[in-house]
């Protein structure tokens, strides 16, 4: 009684279970701008990036299919969460003991397959221990509070940089901090005790379809009116809108920390610091999704910020064409995308999880890793054989490609 009444109370407070997640995303913070630049210090080049990078992401289709599914089957989420924090600790460790280039790729790669073993649980445990209604606001404080462990990490990288730490302390670092999510995570997560609320948000979905067109036939018979459009999602053009969103951001993200070291001119130090302000206005927009909660529809939301977003692309290609890519420009670009993809993932994650079905939970992530893995490989190559304008220019047709398929599917 003393032990279930200890698990209510941790799940009455939603920072608690996500804690371990907080920790892991300070060390993917670190990670995000370390990877691409220490290949590169390591003998590798943009090519090698890329094909590290898309590799990895492909690898990691599957395996998002697999946990969707596993976790799904057995009911149980919180093994895979520990899972996927342990074997992160052990293969950040074993990165230190290696410089070539060959098998970091493969360690790097299996670390993949257990990076996204803890993201369908993770979703999961979300919807069903929150209602629909507290879908926006619980997925928008989770991302929103793991955000600013993101940019902790992100802080971490300015100061490890700035004191001239080597490569092996920051995998240390990142290493030590996951294992900490393992530990948090073993005794603040818990399974929910019933898994019923995606099941009873499909059921409420069908019901109130079957509602609109009967009530759009008794119009018509009675000879009235009808200004009601009977159209129900079509999941494949939403699953291509993910995809190609993805693509988008992994094409132009992939090389960018190059491109701001290269192009620009700066330290690693400032890099990072570029970053932060990409993170800080990430965690201003779940903030701001979280309260826009219920307020606006999501579909229609949705489409406005994949359209800004390929604006804010195009808007990078032409201030770098004109020869005005000073690091105030695109820092202030970089922080309106940060907000953008914030928005854009609460809405879209929200709504994959009424579209999806059960059992399917890993669709979401592999979609997100198919995209990603190509445009991981498209952005590097199409940077070093065209330039980083000609990667810009990519980037921002397909995310307005991503809009078209979002306004497709979505149409009410």
């Amino acid at each position: 009684m003393l032990e279930e009444s200890f698990k209510a109370m941790l799940l009455g407070f939603p920072a608690m279970w996500q804690i371990g997640f907080f920790v892991h995303e300070m060390a993917y913070g670190l990670l995000s701008v370390f990877i691409p630049l220490y290949i590169i210090s390591i003998g590798g080049s943009l090519l090698d990036v890329g094909l590290i990078v898309s590799i990895a992401t492909l690898v990691a289709i599957p395996a998002s299919l697999f946990w969707g599914y596993i976790c799904d089957k057995t009911m149980r989420y919180k093994r895979y969460i520990l899972t996927s924090f342990i074997a992160l600790s052990i293969i950040l460790y074993l990165l230190t003991l290696t410089k070539d280039k060959t098998l970091f790729m493969l360690l790097y790669i299996v670390m993949s397959i257990f990076h996204v073993a803890h993201e369908p649980p993770k979703n999961v445990l979300i919807s069903e221990l929150y209602s629909r209604g507290e879908w926006e606001k619980s997925f928008a404080f989770y991302e929103g509070f793991t955000e600013i462990g993101w940019l902790i990490g992100l802080i971490f990288g300015v100061f490890a940089y700035s004191f001239n730490s080597n490569s092996a302390t920051i995998l240390i670092i990142c290493s030590f901090l996951n294992f900490l999510a393992f530990i948090s995570s073993i005794f603040l997560v818990t399974d929910p005790i019933l898994i019923l609320e995606r099941g009873l948000v499909r059921i409420e979905r069908i019901t109130n379809f079957a509602c609109r067109g009967l009530t759009i036939a008794s119009k018509v018979l009675s000879g009235l009116r009808v200004t009601e459009n009977l159209i129900k999602e079509n999941l494949t053009f939403f699953c291509v809108g993910l995809m190609l969103f993805a693509f988008a951001s992994s094409t132009l993200f992939t090389p960018l920390p190059i491109f701001l070291a290269q192009n620009l001119q700066l330290s690693t130090s400032m890099v990072y610091l570029v970053y932060v302000l990409n993170s800080c206005s990430a965690a201003f927009g779940y903030c701001l999704a979280g309260r826009k909660a219920g307020i606006c529809k999501e579909e229609t939301y949705l489409q406005k910020i994949v359209m800004l977003r390929s604006i804010l692309v195009f808007l990078l290609f032409i201030i770098t064409i004109i020869g005005l890519h000073t690091v105030a420009f695109v820092a202030l670009i970089l922080a309106l995308m940060g907000l953008t993809y914030a928005l854009y993932h609460i809405y879209a994650l929200s709504i994959s999880m009424e579209l999806i079905p059960a059992g399917k939970a890993g669709l979401f992530d592999s979609l997100v890793s198919l995209g990603s893995a190509i445009g991981a490989y498209l952005g590097p190559s199409t940077a070093q054989i065209f330039g980083f304008t000609f990667t810009f220019v990519l980037s921002g047709i397909v995310f307005f490609s991503a809009y078209i398929s979002f306004k497709a599917s979505l149409r009410r």
